[in-house]
C-alpha cells in the first residue's frame, strides 16, 4: 500500500513540473504578430 502512495505521489510532482514547463516554455508557444488590413466599405447613405 505504502509504495502505490508513493507512485502516485511521484506521478502527481511529475504531473505538476510537466504543467509548470508548458507554461512557461519560452519556444514556439507565442504567435509572431502580422498585420491585418482588411477593406471596409461603409454606406453613409
Amino acid at each position: 500500500m505504502g509504495r502505490l502512495i508513493k507512485a502516485l505521489l511521484l506521478l502527481v510532482v511529475l504531473g505538476f513540473l510537466a504543467l509548470v514547463g508548458y507554461a512557461y516554455y519560452p519556444g514556439n508557444l507565442v504567435p509572431q504578430p502580422v498585420e491585418v488590413r482588411v477593406p471596409v466599405t461603409l454606406n453613409g447613405d
